[in-house]
């Protein structure tokens, strides 16, 4: 099975974006992040020989799965509280409980903002924690709003200020790993300088000044079977493109 992770930053305006990459790499399920909308095109997608579920908010946020075959919804919510952002979307699909999300970015430190993140990913390792101890099969995979570790950064200095590289928000990361998660990514793969994010401003994509917040990991068994993980850097270069790119796994 191939299953990728997008934040496409407005599926309205990388519709085509998605479809032509689609079309390229013919994944079985597609996450998007960050649709900002209430609409979502899934008659055209339908076409294009995809089904949809997706849980969206009016300006921002949003998540959706694109599965070539049609998908069970297992939950659109986190919390569970009624008004919660739409960030968060679980679904069944060959067997397997497939988690998208969109976690906060968290800044500016010091503000309600950061601490929504650091309550937000407590409630997600709380979910994981659950799945775990019940012996599922399952992934998460989405964008994590959250570097890594210096590697996974053009500059650390610069970011140890930030929301993303926050040892708050690091030692949440690796709680949740710790769960017993492998990051697809770094399985097989020890590059420094390997991103999936570069900001519009300054240059960023051109120096290639970037980072790695957009994530696939993997239960223990789906770890097991683990081919290949994949950032799929192109996608960064086309006309108009979002600001993150591709992410892709292929699993036995």
């Amino acid at each position: 099975m191939k299953v990728a992770t997008w934040n496409v930053n407005s599926i309205k305006q990388r519709t085509q974006h998605v479809l032509r990459w689609l079309e390229r790499e013919k994944p079985d399920a597609l996450c998007l992040q960050e649709l900002k909308g209430l609409e979502f095109p899934a008659d055209t997608f339908k076409q294009a020989g995809y089904e949809s579920l997706f849980v969206a908010q009016k300006a921002y946020n949003g998540v959706a799965f694109l599965t070539r075959e049609p998908a069970e919804l297992i939950s659109d919510k986190l919390t569970g509280e009624a008004d919660e952002p739409a960030r968060y979307m679980e679904i069944k699909y060959k067997g397997i409980t497939l988690v998208g999300i969109y976690a906060p970015n968290g800044n500016p430190l010091g503000t309600e903002k950061f601490d929504i993140k650091k309550s937000w990913t407590r409630k997600l390792i709380e979910k994981v924690q659950a799945k775990r101890k019940a012996r599922e099969d399952f992934l998460v995979m989405g964008d994590f709003n959250i570097i890594p570790e210096d590697r996974d950064c053009y500059d650390p200095a610069l970011w140890r200020n930030d929301a993303l590289y926050h040892p708050d928000s690091v030692a949440l990361l690796n709680e949740l790993r710790n769960t017993g998660l492998t990051d697809a990514f770094r399985t097989g793969n020890d590059e420094d300088a390997q991103y999936t994010f570069w900001d519009y401003q300054a240059g960023a994509w051109q120096r290639n000044n970037g980072i790695r917040i957009d994530h696939i990991m993997l239960s223990p068994r789906l770890a097991d079977g683990l081919k290949n993980c994949v950032i799929y850097k192109q996608a960064r270069a086309e006309e108009q493109p979002s600001d993150h790119v591709p992410v892709w796994a292929i699993l036995s």
